[in-house]
């Protein structure tokens, strides 16, 4: 017999079995775990990538600040050397008037010494002329057709001079000494302050030959002198320059050398002094011929005598050796070069030897520190426009840098809007509605 109606509706409305309830409800809270970690995901990974934006942000803020920071510091140096430079102008010129009135006020006195002093620059002119074909002498003719002028050229400007024009010594017998000891090339060398100087003196091609149309030997050419041969030149910021004391209150700043001794204590007999102290200095070149304030004497004559003695007589030379440490030449011919080494034979006739001095003793002393001082504010002139143009240099590399670094920030403001934009994109489209 089949069931009535209404047990079949009994049988139907039967509860479900437990196990697949359970199934169900599983999925479901499976289902929102899953969408509750992929949030969490995202959530960290959204605090993570702002987080980084953030701090990426913060640094090349940082930077384009402290690049700012810097240009400020720069533009102030400059400011106070441009400042500084003007006052040394100033300063100068007040001192170039002082000189020019003392100058006139006292021409009449002083003529015929000036005209002793013109007799023996001339002499000595002369002297190095006749090395036609030397740099000294192509020098010396480019002074003699253009005078001060030729001071300007990019050729000559580092330029001082020969050896020979730059020392006097009042005595010919030992004007002629020296001479010899320094021999003809060495009183013939070019003295320039720097080695850029050097550089302008001679210039070579490609294959490392003298380029003959530039330089001296371009120069040489211009006045009908060609070149020949080596020739020295001495570069005076690289010489070693005396390191000890100098003579206190000497208007010529002769170096205070230790005085030799025998073994016995005593000095030797016939001792005159040392040849470094025994060169007349111009005032023009005491002071500030380097960039660290030297002049000729601890530099240029102390590289070239060193401690040279000078001594009355051979014998009383020899007598000496004992404390002769670095040569010595006497007065009647006696030459030692180094311990050990004596130059025998026949006296040299060197046909180029030093100025004689000009008989300016009467000159103020208050001239003399006024033209120190001016050269002094002349040589710190100097060391301002280099620290001015490093300085320039050190803005306009800080200028690059700060553009370069304001580039970056821009181009990373763009790409941190971008992915916030698409960042948001995505929010929403992840987002139950």
């Amino acid at each position: 017999m089949l069931p009535s109606n209404n047990q079949s509706l009994q049988f139907s409305s039967q509860p479900r079995p437990s196990a697949l309830v359970d199934s169900t409800t599983s999925m479901q809270v499976d289902k929102n775990e899953a969408s509750f970690v992929a949030r969490d995901e995202m959530q960290n990974g959204e605090f993570s990538q702002a987080k980084s934006i953030i701090e990426s942000s913060k640094k090349l803020q940082d930077d384009l600040r402290m690049l700012g920071m810097k240009i400020k510091q720069h533009e102030d140096s400059i400011k106070l050397l441009k400042t500084q430079k003007n006052k040394l102008d100033d300063s100068i010129l007040d001192m170039q008037v002082m000189l020019g009135k003392y100058h006139s006020s006292s021409a009449p006195k002083t003529e015929n010494k000036d005209q002793l002093h013109l007799q023996s620059e001339e002499e000595t002119t002369e002297q190095i002329l006749r090395h036609e074909k030397s740099a000294a002498g192509i020098l010396c003719q480019l002074k003699t057709r253009h005078g001060t002028q030729a001071s300007h050229l990019t050729l000559t400007k580092d330029v001082l001079g020969p050896v020979a024009a730059l020392g006097k010594v009042d005595d010919e017998n030992l004007s002629r000494l020296f001479s010899e000891y320094l021999g003809v090339q060495t009183m013939l060398a070019i003295v320039c302050k720097t080695y850029e100087g050097i550089k302008a003196l001679e210039t070579y091609n490609q294959d490392g030959c003298i380029d003959k149309t530039s330089g001296l030997h371009g120069l040489g050419a211009s006045v009908g002198r060609s070149l020949d041969g080596r020739y020295l030149v001495i570069c005076l910021e690289s010489l070693r320059p005396y390191a000890g004391d100098f003579v206190a209150d000497d208007p010529q700043r002769r170096l205070d050398l230790l005085m030799p001794r025998l073994p016995n204590g005593e000095c030797p007999p016939g001792f005159l002094g040392f040849a470094v102290n025994m060169i007349h200095v111009d005032s023009s070149n005491l002071f500030y011929d380097t960039a660290s304030g030297d002049g000729l004497r601890e530099t240029l004559f102390y590289n070239l005598f060193s401690r040279l003695q000078v001594y009355r007589t051979r014998a009383e030379m020899v007598l000496a050796l004992p404390c002769i440490s670095e040569g010595a030449v006497s007065l009647d011919g006696g030459m030692i070069r180094s311990p050990g080494v004596f130059s025998l034979g026949s006296r040299e006739e060197v046909d180029v030897r030093f100025l004689k001095p000009s008989a300016t003793s009467d000159v103020p002393q208050n001239y003399i520190e006024t033209e120190k001082q001016m050269k002094e504010m002349r040589w710190e002139k100097e060391k301002l426009v280099e620290d001015m143009k490093r300085e320039l240099a050190l803005l306009n590399s800080v200028k690059f840098n700060f553009e370069s670094k304001k580039q970056d920030f821009v181009k990373f403001l763009a790409q941190s809007s971008s992915y916030a934009t698409q960042f948001q994109a995505a929010r929403d489209r992840s987002t139950p509605r």
